[in-house]
């Protein structure tokens, strides 16, 4: 066996003695049974989360009040257009064809209404010489008055066919971006039952708005101009702020939980938030500053004898009797190595600590929040 290989054997002998010795001392040490954080003074920042979507603070669709086939397209997605400008054509030659008809037969009437007029003023020069009777007369004046009003009705319905041959250009009823096209060249537009959408434009994407579906318990907790924090996946690593601007009333329902949508203003000047966007919302309710806290794990464990523990004890362990107004009981490390019961009260919460309103627990004492397993080697927990 050469020397090498005896000092590698020597050394792995001594790595398991110093691994076993360490093993012995930690089943000695009741204390490093446990993961123990010490409760302690500190801030806390009270918060409600909440998930919405992104959308412009203003988008007009625009439809068509006419059908048609749609024969030119000028505008795609992400074009900035302004109020007023074609934003298509769709194919004019049945709207022409109707508007000549119309004024076809408004040509006619008004000749129609100008025979019947001239007889009008020759049947009232010979009523005045007695020469017709006042029937005839009359029914003269009724049938001029019927051609005037028919001259009326062909006149709207040209400005009817007018307004269908205007109504084939689609123009932008506001300066903006379109976000969102859904025809095509081509494609028929179909008015007859309801307007049909062929553009979504949004007029300014520099100020955009979340709309947050909060749970009714938090919602009491919510305010016009409360500040709001938020990120997108888009951006891991920034964060975005609002202001509250509106609580809607309208309750929404899905699966028995009850939310309201509270409308979030949020300045976005650089372009980076996108129109449907899923942020994640966290709205500030208040900020404690020196107060004591606690780890919110500490609330979950328990002994594994304590239940029948305090079956059996109730009656002469005072510190695992109830206390009124302290619902909560959490356990410290005593001064010899075992886990002793502490009833608290707790008040707001973040992700990782509680606030301790009131109780049997002080700064210093320290809080079990786990068990080791002591199977594992040592550094095994440490390692997770």
């Amino acid at each position: 066996m050469t020397r090498r290989r005896i000092i590698g054997i020597l050394a792995l002998v001594a790595g398991v003695v110093a691994a076993l010795v360490a093993f012995a001392r930690r089943e000695d040490d009741p204390s490093a049974r446990y993961r123990i954080t010490p409760a302690a003074t500190g801030n806390l920042t009270e918060e409600i989360s909440a998930n919405g979507t992104i959308n412009p603070v203003r988008v007009v669709n625009v439809g068509s009040q006419v059908s048609g086939t749609v024969e030119k397209l000028y505008v795609d997605f992400n074009d900035r257009v302004k109020a007023g400008q074609v934003l298509l054509e769709l194919d004019p030659r049945l709207f022409r064809a109707s508007l000549q008809q119309s004024q076809a037969a408004l040509a006619n009437a008004e000749a129609q209404s100008a025979l019947a007029e001239a007889n009008r003023r020759r049947a009232a020069e010979l009523r005045k010489q007695d020469f017709i009777s006042q029937q005839d007369y009359e029914q003269t004046v009724a049938t001029a008055r019927s051609q005037a009003a028919q001259v009326q009705s062909a006149r709207a319905r040209v400005a009817q066919d007018q307004a269908n041959l205007n109504f084939s250009i689609i123009v932008a009823p506001v300066s903006g971006i379109v976000i969102n096209r859904k025809i095509d060249i081509g494609q028929t537009v179909a008015a007859a039952f309801q307007t049909p959408e062929l553009f979504s434009i949004a007029q300014d994407l520099t100020q955009m708005r979340i709309e947050a579906l909060v749970a009714e318990a938090d919602v009491s907790r919510v305010r016009l101009g409360q500040a709001v924090s938020f990120t997108v996946d888009a951006y891991n690593d920034r964060q975005f702020n609002g202001t509250v601007s509106q609580v809607r009333l309208n309750p929404s329902t899905q699966q028995n939980v009850v939310t309201f949508t509270v409308v979030v203003d949020v300045p976005n000047p650089d372009g980076a938030l996108l129109p449907g966007m899923t942020v994640n919302a966290r709205f500030l309710v208040k900020e404690h500053r020196g107060v004591l806290l606690v780890p919110n794990a500490a609330m979950t464990w328990k002994p594994k004898d304590w239940t029948r523990q305090q079956a059996a004890d109730k009656a002469k362990n005072a510190e695992a009797k109830p206390q009124a107004g302290f619902g909560t009981t959490i356990f410290v490390l005593g001064a010899d190595g075992k886990p002793q019961p502490r009833r608290i009260r707790l008040g707001a919460a973040d992700a990782e600590n509680s606030i301790v309103l009131g109780g049997e627990l002080k700064a210093g004492d320290r809080v079990i929040t786990s068990e080791v397993d002591p199977k594992a080697p040592p550094g095994a927990d440490e390692a997770k």
